[in-house]
């Protein structure tokens, strides 16, 4: 119930970003069938409307992939962050928090929980609050991409309902900008992203991700203790 308070914040301006997704399919030429087979399969936005374009425009199937691999790369952050909190757990499980996990429930709920436990307590809260809050977050999602697909026709684009949900994300992340190092990896990731906008494929995005990645590893420098503690867990690991 907490993970679905929270995320409610924000659930109506992603449900105005889902409606305009699948109004956007429709208008590319998809079916109706492809359409619905897309938002409950694909469940990501922003691969979506990355992808509508290349598949009107009978782009190459390897094209397609690579477009949605590079524009949904955040994803690979996610998994290895979430990690430590759900390996624990059978493999069906895992799997059903994989699809359900958005932008918005990941930071919601490492906003929350900053550190993984060991605890079966606190575990299972975890677990719980994650679950919680992707189950509305994909509720929203697909009731209102649902809802646009069936009035394609009677929802213009021009409304502009989709800047809704970035005005969300936009939100959320700068709640998160709490030190130097975030902020800082914030705008150089938004510059290069920018200064990038030109390059196919939605590439500016995996270019906004390695410049701020590559600055971070300069800048930061890890605690000499911190090598000293990760030793006996790698050679466990060994």
């Amino acid at each position: 119930m907490q993970g679905m308070r929270d995320i409610s914040g924000v659930a109506p301006g992603l449900s105005a970003w889902g409606l305009m997704t699948g109004v956007a399919m429709v208008k590319s030429g998809m079916s109706v069938p492809e359409s619905l087979a897309m938002t409950l399969l694909v469940f990501a936005g922003s691969s979506q409307l990355a992808s509508m374009p290349l598949i009107a425009a009978s782009s190459p199937v390897w094209v397609i992939w690579a477009t949605s691999f590079c524009v949904n790369l955040r994803f690979v952050v996610f998994s290895a962050h979430l990690r430590p909190y759900l390996m624990h757990l059978p493999l069906w499980q895992r799997l059903i928090v994989g699809y359900q996990t958005a932008d918005m429930t990941y930071v919601l709920f490492t906003r929350r929980f900053p550190h993984p436990s060991t605890d079966p307590v606190e575990r299972e809260a975890h677990l719980a609050y994650l679950i919680g809050g992707g189950f509305l977050n994909w509720a929203s999602w697909q009731v209102a991409s649902l809802l646009g697909i069936a009035l394609a026709n009677s929802v213009p684009t021009h409304w502009g309902l989709g800047f809704a949900g970035i005005l969300a994300l936009v939100g959320v992340a700068c709640s998160l900008a709490s030190s130097p190092m975030r902020r800082l990896s914030a705008g150089v990731a938004g510059a290069a992203a920018v200064a990038a906008v030109a390059l196919p494929f939605k590439l500016n995005i995996v270019v906004a991700i390695a410049a701020a990645v590559a600055l971070c590893l300069m800048l930061e420098r890890p605690e000499p203790s911190q090598f000293v503690a990760s030793a006996p867990a790698d050679e466990d690991r060994a």
